[in-house]
């Protein structure tokens, strides 16, 4: 991404004044465009190809955030014949009115304080500010809902890892996050083809997340501002935690001070001094994996990963010693679902979570996958702070 002084003098102005609520439209997809992840997977005949109804039930969802992203109408939520949107919520009136529209429902709440308390409600997908994240979904839970994120699960604390998980333990209902990496194409096959053993053990996994930022990207009360770059770790994790179902144990991880204004200490709350962090981690399994973020590096952009194990390697595609591997193709969506941006992973998140709760399975980023992918990038930029000494990292299991 190379924007112009043009965009980075209007991000700037966005980003802290009350522009940010006139952005919607046409204008936001196109300005979306120039973000690391958000290119459009088109719907086609071949996206819905073998799609076969399930069940008659209707699960009676609450959205909630319609900030810069737009994301609680982004995953098709709406376009999902076993979900009916009962309620809308969003902090700010014009954007709530936004997000009515954009999703086809007339009832709206001030906060998602005061949509929980709706009785109808069964489910409810949490796209609110990252700080924002763990607290939100431990309150929907409370309240007797099941309840899906957008990533990360918790933002840099430890302690709210600990009582998440134990919320979700004890409420007996559904937690999904939404982590994009999980339903890209590459990671699909890697997964599919881990389960049927064409990959063995890992020996070596790479995960990376660059998006170049020279100006922040608006977001409530400035959140990602000097944002420490491992405290938003899930979208490279995603590369050995998403394939394995397995964990990091322990970690050494190196920052590089930053080139970007806004990523300097004394200029972001975080005082983080990182613009780009680069972990080693032990994985569960005895093998090694390096996950980079960064935001103030030009070029390449994006979520990306590639695996090497003891029976075969995929970069890009599949190398190894099985020859009789299944399918690895995306499983179909349903008609209406849009399959959406990060890669196309948008809608098959969404009827992967509403699935689970139909079917009342497990969801594929249950609260331990999503905790051991995003913790491990907690104490990575611990790590960091401490000159890549070597931590053990907690570990999280239902």
């Amino acid at each position: 991404m190379h924007p112009s002084t043009t965009r980075r003098s209007f991000i700037r102005a966005f980003s802290y004044s009350g522009a940010v609520l006139g952005m919607c439209g046409s204008a936001l997809a196109q300005e979306k465009q120039s973000i690391p992840g958000f290119e459009k997977t088109s719907s086609d005949a071949e996206t819905s190809e073998g799609w076969k109804p399930f069940s008659a039930r209707r699960v009676r969802v609450g959205l909630v955030g319609y900030g810069y992203c737009q994301f609680a109408a982004a995953f098709s939520f709406q376009g999902h014949p076993n979900v009916e949107v009962v309620a809308v919520s969003d902090l700010i009136p014009e954007r709530c009115d936004g997000l009515a529209k954009a999703v086809g429902c007339d009832k709206k709440y001030p906060s998602l304080e005061e949509m929980v308390k709706d009785k109808r409600i069964e489910a409810v997908f949490v796209a609110t500010d990252a700080p924002s994240h763990a607290r939100h979904c431990m309150e929907v839970l409370k309240h007797g809902k099941h309840v899906a994120s957008a990533v990360p699960a918790v933002f840099g604390s430890l302690e709210d890892a600990d009582r998440l998980v134990e919320t979700v333990k004890n409420s007996g209902l559904k937690y999904m996050m939404f982590e994009t990496s999980c339903f890209h194409e590459d990671l699909y096959a890697m997964r599919e083809i881990y389960k049927a053993g064409g990959l063995g053990k890992l020996v070596y996994a790479e995960g990376e997340y660059y998006h170049y930022m020279p100006e922040p990207l608006p977001s409530y009360k400035g959140w990602r501002v000097g944002l420490p770059p491992q405290w938003y770790p899930t979208h490279a994790d995603a590369y050995f935690v998403g394939v394995t179902g397995r964990s990091f144990t322990e970690v050494s991880c190196l920052g590089m001070p930053s080139v970007v204004e806004h990523c300097q200490p004394p200029n972001n709350p975080y005082k983080n001094p990182f613009g780009s962090e680069f972990a080693l981690f032990r994985t569960s399994e005895g093998g090694m994996a390096r996950m980079a973020v960064s935001w103030d590096t030009p070029g390449q952009s994006g979520e990306m990963g590639r695996i090497r194990g003891q029976r075969g390697s995929y970069y890009g595609k599949y190398e190894g010693l099985e020859k009789n591997l299944l399918s690895t193709k995306r499983p179909p969506l349903p008609p209406r679902v849009d399959p959406g941006f990060h890669g196309g992973s948008h809608g098959h998140l969404m009827n992967e979570f509403i699935t689970a709760i139909v079917q009342d399975r497990k969801p594929l980023v249950d609260v331990a996958l999503a905790l051991n992918m995003t913790v491990a990038g907690i104490v990575a930029h611990q790590s960091a702070l401490k000159e890549g000494e070597l931590m053990k990292i907690p570990q999280y299991e239902l």
